[in-house]
């Protein structure tokens, strides 16, 4: 097919102010991605847009297996839908409160919630 470029489960970014280290989660516009390689403020960097990632959340957060998450991007981690939140995928393990971490199923989109 003349028109086609990748199949978008990785996309190549700028790395943000500060840099970027492997691992890490960055919205840039409305895509969400997690860093493939750690890259210098300003290079290029691979963030993997689908798959099945181990991500911080929100300690007091609870969970359950296929519940809608959001990224709290001041707070850098996982948490429930709400306002100023922007949802990336779903909970592919039950996490409850005191919990730090939940493997997430990303969608590769962050539309901030209104």
């Amino acid at each position: 097919m003349k028109t086609y470029i990748q199949n978008g489960h990785v996309i190549t970014a700028t790395a943000p102010a500060g840099g970027i280290t492997s691992g890490d989660a960055l919205i840039t516009g409305s895509i969400f991605g997690i860093a493939a390689y750690s890259a210098a403020e300003g290079d290029p960097v691979e963030l993997a847009t689908t798959g099945v990632y181990k991500l911080p959340k929100a300690s007091a957060a609870v969970l359950a297996v296929g519940a809608r998450v959001a990224w709290d991007n001041t707070a850098k981690e996982v948490t429930t839908p709400a306002a100023g939140r922007f949802p990336i995928g779903v909970a592919v393990e039950a996490a409850g409160n005191g919990v730090t971490s939940v493997a997430v199923r990303l969608d590769g989109v962050a539309t901030a919630a209104a």
